[in-house]
């Protein structure tokens, strides 16, 4: 690993921490979908963060992941006992983190998009696997809240093909990961550049 001068490192600092405050504030803007439970909504904080992961680097990504949801932790409180907070960071994390290893390999337009494919698909699919084996079910014991009342919250979202934990995960959670994914980085592949 190469070592940074001080200016560098107060740069990198820098744009890491400019960077979080818009993701933060590009948290706020949620936006929910047809397909899902309510407490799903599309926002936009991971456009800066994978800008900057491309720029910085992954360890700058995972840095802003972590400044995002803490600061969400302190300025909304806990969601669900922290537990909406640490699988925001998680799943951001599978996101942004392989996209921009894959784009620092050889930095072009390709590798851009094949890193933010990559990405996409590393958040799907990891975000299905923790939400069934880990997340939902420890949201269900931990809030009290049933899965089957979830499943209520997707059919009454006019999702009639989920009738279960498995079809949950199958037909919304991984359908909401899949459209946040490419939204997010339709947006990066059309400000990036200017942005950079």
């Amino acid at each position: 690993m190469k070592k940074f001068t001080r200016k560098q490192k107060t740069h990198w600092m820098a744009k890491t921490a400019i960077m979080s405050a818009i993701a933060i504030v590009l948290m706020y803007l949620e936006v929910p979908l047809p397909f899902v439970p309510p407490f799903l909504t599309l926002d936009f904080s991971e456009v800066p963060i994978l800008i900057a992961a491309f720029s910085l680097g992954p360890v700058s990504a995972i840095a802003m992941e972590l400044i995002k949801n803490l600061a969400h932790l302190i300025l909304k409180g806990p969601v669900a006992f922290g537990l909406g907070q640490l699988a925001n960071f998680l799943i951001g994390c599978a996101f942004v983190v392989p996209a921009a290893i894959v784009y620092r390999r050889h930095k072009s337009k390709k590798t851009a998009l094949a890193g933010m494919a990559v990405g996409v698909l590393s958040m799907t699919l990891f975000a299905s696997l923790a939400n069934y084996f880990v997340l939902l079910p420890f949201y269900a014991r931990v809030m009290e809240f049933p899965v089957e009342a979830i499943v209520g919250m997707a059919n009454e979202a006019g999702n009639k093909l989920v009738t279960d934990l498995r079809t949950l995960v199958v037909f919304a959670f991984a359908p909401f990961n899949l459209v946040k994914g490419v939204v997010v980085s339709i947006i990066v592949m059309i400000v990036y550049k200017k942005v950079s």
